[in-house]
């Protein structure tokens, strides 16, 4: 006789004690972690921070302006020749320079990267350097993200005359030649310079400044897109019976539904504009010696072609750390989009 299996329920237990419920941000953050290219730059990401940031706290021997003064010797060999009697010599000479600088040390104990043509150590001036690129792009998107969201919220929200007014604005910006405008200014800075009317390292932010200004319309039209579908939503209906201000309604109902667009749009962003900060610096318009930031650290190679060459651990470094920063910010934001999209894959 076959045994009989006997199936006991527990109807003593209440059923949400028998599921594990998740809350939105545990499933956003399972939804992050599945994919690898999420991990990978996040894991970038938080190691450049960590070694622009923290970097210097334990790398002490060389600071960002400091130069070595420890000296160099040079030789120079000139050949000479001349006839006498008929007869040909040549004569080798060589001049041997001792110089106070110690500039373009090749990469030792005392300088693990090396040095630069003026004899700064590459990797303390890799470390401060990050510092103002990544500083530099979080400050400006979150500038441009601040102003976006406003204009593009009061232009969603509002409609009609205010909306045609602030989306005509954002074409005249949209259609502005950013580089050739920088480039005007930052001539006009080098006489501001001159003048003491700022300081040298302000260069730089200051024209991240007005690339924040011409860089707004992007957020504000992805806002204004985001706001003119939700403000006919049911909740939007509700709020409007139960007498809400119209910047309540704004920036508490209907902001907060468009952030995860705009946390991806950020993201992403960032990428772009750590690009952009290192392109003003290669062409000179950004920091300057003797500080220093990753564009102006490739910038050496414009000035002695040798460098190109010969000295890649001068330059080369700069340029990587610009790859992993960019690659970085987009795998993140990549995450993000497939993280906050209800309609992707679980």
């Amino acid at each position: 006789m076959d045994d009989q299996k006997t199936t006991v329920i527990d109807t003593e237990t209440p059923l949400d004690k028998n599921v594990w419920l998740m809350s939105p941000t545990q499933m956003l953050l399972r939804r992050f972690f599945r994919s690898k290219l999420s991990i990978i730059g996040l894991v970038m990401v938080i190691g450049l921070f960590a070694f622009c940031f923290l970097g210097p706290l334990v790398y002490t021997q060389w600071g960002e302006t400091q130069l070595d003064k420890s000296g160099k010797t040079e030789y120079a060999t000139s050949v000479t020749t001349y006839t006498v009697d008929g007869v040909t010599y040549t004569v080798h000479q060589t001049t041997e320079t001792h110089l106070v600088d110690n500039f373009l040390s090749a990469p030792s104990a005392v300088h693990p990267l090396g040095t630069d043509d003026q004899g700064y150590d590459v990797l303390a001036r890799l470390m401060y350097g990050g510092r103002v690129s990544l500083l530099v792009s979080f400050m400006t998107v979150l500038l441009l993200t601040i102003f976006g969201v406003i204009m593009g919220g009061i232009a969603g929200y509002f409609g009609g005359v205010v909306d045609n007014i602030i989306m005509r604005i954002c074409d005249v910006l949209m259609c502005l030649p950013g580089i050739p405008i920088l480039l005007i200014l930052s001539s006009a800075m080098d006489g501001w310079v001159a003048q003491d009317w700022i300081e040298e390292e302000m260069r730089i932010y200051i024209l991240m400044l007005f690339l924040t200004f011409i860089s707004w319309p992007g957020v504000a039209r992805l806002v204004r897109g985001q706001i003119l579908s939700l403000r006919e939503q049911e909740y939007m209906v509700a709020a409007e019976a139960m007498g809400y201000s119209t910047g309540r309604k704004i920036f508490k109902h209907l902001v907060p539904n468009v952030m995860p667009q705009l946390i991806v749009q950020m993201s992403l962003s960032l990428g772009s504009m750590i690009l952009y900060e290192a392109t003003l610096s290669y062409l000179n318009m950004g920091i300057k010696a003797p500080y220093t930031a990753w564009g102006s650290m490739i910038n050496i190679i414009t000035t002695n072609p040798d460098i190109l060459q010969n000295h890649l651990y001068v330059w080369v470094p700069a340029g990587v750390c610009i790859v992993i920063a960019v690659l970085g910010f987009n795998f993140v934001g990549d995450g993000l989009r497939d993280a906050l999209d209800p309609k992707s894959r679980r």
